[in-house]
């Protein structure tokens, strides 16, 4: 076996399988490197008939073992949870195809999604629906039975299909409107800002109960029109030292807000008929731990 090899063939997979999972970089990257780790045990002379397999199988177990002994913490988690943001630098030339696959199953939204899944459900749906695992071959990974798994899968897709909504569907924005936000939020420019959001738009915070946010979210384009009019004005004082910049969030162009050179805010938005319709803001620091390695 050639651990390395290995790494560099199946890293990529198996962090996506984590992440979508757990929705967290840190815990995703632990346990990947745990199940390289644990084939780095094996006795030399053992041969695995299927690397990816059991590389795999080890990833979703040890997924599967984290959620249940973090079931309590996310029950008495203190405001809105979102997943972390998985952060990319932004590409002009990035293939809008591409962006839109990515968009697809890292999306803020498609991890809360998961999330109302429980957590065999989670994992049986995400080997079959985005990594095309068959019926025998994810009954191998998580240990039941080949019918039991299309079973837990049919109820899982059922599941999600039910949650999403009947309207228009959710689709990327543009790095053209993320960047004219930002610009109408800076100016103070409320004209602009109306005609950038969905009348119905929503703004979630997270903050985890380590920093200031929002508890619930903000409804209605006037609404959060109003609490990003309060925030620019704590931003615009004079000591106040902030910087934006745009970057891939979970698929879509996004934002990162710096405060005095450190990560404060990352923003995710959706847009639903043209305009945004949701913006995710993370801002629990533990959450972006992982931006200032």
């Amino acid at each position: 076996m050639d651990t390395e090899k290995m790494y560099r063939a199946y890293r990529p997979m198996l962090f996506s399988l984590a992440y979508r999972m757990l929705g967290s970089v840190t815990d995703a990257e632990d346990i990947v490197h745990e199940a390289f780790m644990a084939v780095g045990r094996l006795e030399p002379e053992t041969r695995l008939n299927n690397e990816k397999a059991y590389l795999c199988k080890i990833v979703t177990n040890r997924c599967l073992n984290l959620l249940h002994s973090s079931a309590k913490q996310r029950e008495v988690y203190v405001g809105t949870w979102l997943p972390e943001p998985l952060v990319s630098q932004w590409n002009a030339d990035t293939d809008p195809s591409e962006i839109y696959q990515q968009k697809e199953s890292l999306s803020t939204a498609y991890l809360l999604l998961l999330q109302q899944l429980n957590a065999a459900e989670r994992a049986v749906f995400l080997l079959r629906e985005v990594f095309e695992y068959s019926y025998d071959e994810i009954a191998d990974v998580v240990g039941k039975s080949s019918f039991n798994c299309r079973q837990i899968f049919h109820r899982a897709k059922k599941n999600i299909c039910r949650r999403k909504s009947s309207g228009d569907a959710a689709n990327t924005v543009t790095e053209s409107q993320v960047r004219q936000f930002i610009k109408a939020l800076i100016d103070g420019d409320t004209g602009i800002l109306l005609q950038l959001l969905a009348k119905d738009a929503i703004h979630y915070s997270d903050g985890g109960g380590k920093v200031q946010a929002v508890p619930h979210p903000v409804a209605g384009a006037a609404n959060v029109i109003k609490f990003y009019e309060a925030l620019f004005r704590w931003f615009r004082a004079p000591d106040s030292r902030y910087s934006f910049r745009i970057a891939l969030v979970n698929g879509s162009p996004g934002l990162i807000l710096t405060i005095d050179g450190r990560v404060a805010y990352v923003y995710a938005f959706e847009a639903m008929g043209g305009r945004i319709r949701t913006i995710y803001a993370v801002a629990n620091p533990d959450k972006l731990r992982h931006m200032c390695r």
